[in-house]
């Protein structure tokens, strides 16, 4: 448990309460592998605007299972929101799609969903 995310901040949104907290967990994978898809495609396929907004919505959450991809996935928002045509943002990409696929296996063992 807790290896590709942390629950620090979640218990203390959730007050250690333990329902939330399953919650919180169902929400992250019903919301963000989604996104993460959303964005890989829109990075293939060099829609800005819309890798900008999908990683603007991701944020938050990242940032609150503390998965430790956070300035990562501000890159790559940036390089949506800026228009970055110069810029080959696949790695970032790459290591933040990583990070959201380990810790949505590890959520779903974790709380049996």
């Amino acid at each position: 448990m807790d290896k590709h995310y942390k629950l620090f901040r979640v218990r203390e949104l959730a007050d250690n309460d333990e329902e939330f907290i399953a919650t919180l967990a169902a929400a992250f994978l019903e919301e963000v592998p989604e996104d993460a898809g959303r964005l890989k495609e829109a990075v293939s396929n060099k829609d800005y605007y819309t890798a900008y907004q999908a990683a603007h919505k991701m944020k938050p959450t990242v940032d609150l299972f503390e998965l430790g991809v956070l300035q990562d996935l501000i890159e790559v928002q940036d390089w949506g929101k800026f228009e970055k045509t110069g810029m080959d943002i696949s790695g970032k990409l790459e290591i933040v799609l990583t990070a959201i696929e380990n810790a949505s296996k590890e959520l779903k063992v974790d709380f049996n969903l």
